[in-house]
């Protein structure tokens, strides 16, 4: 059963607001009919990043040993246990993350998450399919970004699922932050009939 009302959360990470593509990434996920339904620019903490990044051991032995191998295919040197790479992975985000302003979203309509990772794209640039935000508009690598020892910069993060995007909506909205209004849109999008359109 499709959920009208289905919420998804989203932040325009900070490599997205200094390129100054805000607005070209709110318009690709407005025009397809999604309600924004909160939104605020701020600068996270870090507290609020790794609540939002929310890995366990067995996530962070799993990246770490994608990381080992690819430090060996490039002749750098492998230092620490797999753990602790992948805990580099989480450290670098939150670094990124906190480094300045972020625009976080919640958005509404049927099957958001869903919709909203299609146009978002894969997490690598690289190989993230064209048409998306991040297969058009960046053109970072996990790579690239793992032999300068930094987050990977894909300009937007987007909820994987309905259930993440509740977990994640209530690190970074309050309840009451969120606007409940009818959008016009709606009546186009969800209307059966169509009633009213004659006159």
């Amino acid at each position: 059963m499709t959920n009208k009302n289905e919420r998804t959360f989203v932040i325009v990470k900070p490599d997205g607001v200094q390129r100054s593509l805000v607005g070209e990434i709110i318009r690709r996920i407005e025009r397809v009919g999604l309600k924004l339904i909160g939104i605020k620019f701020i600068v996270p903490t870090e507290d609020q990043c790794w609540a939002h990044y929310n890995k366990d051991d067995v996530w962070f032995e799993t990246k770490g040993a994608k990381m080992i191998e690819s430090r060996k295919t490039n002749g750098l040197p492998v230092d620490k246990p797999a753990v602790e790479y992948g805990k580099d992975i989480v450290r670098a985000l939150v670094k990124f993350m906190t480094c300045g302003p972020v625009v976080a979203m919640v958005w509404q309509g049927n099957e958001s998450a869903g919709i909203v990772k299609k146009i978002v794209g894969g997490t690598e640039p690289l190989t993230s399919d064209v048409g998306t935000i991040r297969g058009d508009l960046t053109l970072d690598s996990y790579d690239l970004s793992g032999m300068d020892d930094r987050a990977v910069r894909n300009l937007v993060h987007c909820s994987d699922k309905p259930e993440e995007a509740e977990r994640e909506i209530k690190i970074w909205f309050k309840e009451d932050e969120i606007i409940k209004y009818r959008l016009v849109t709606e009546e186009i999008l969800y209307d059966v009939n169509l009633d009213g359109i004659l006159e």
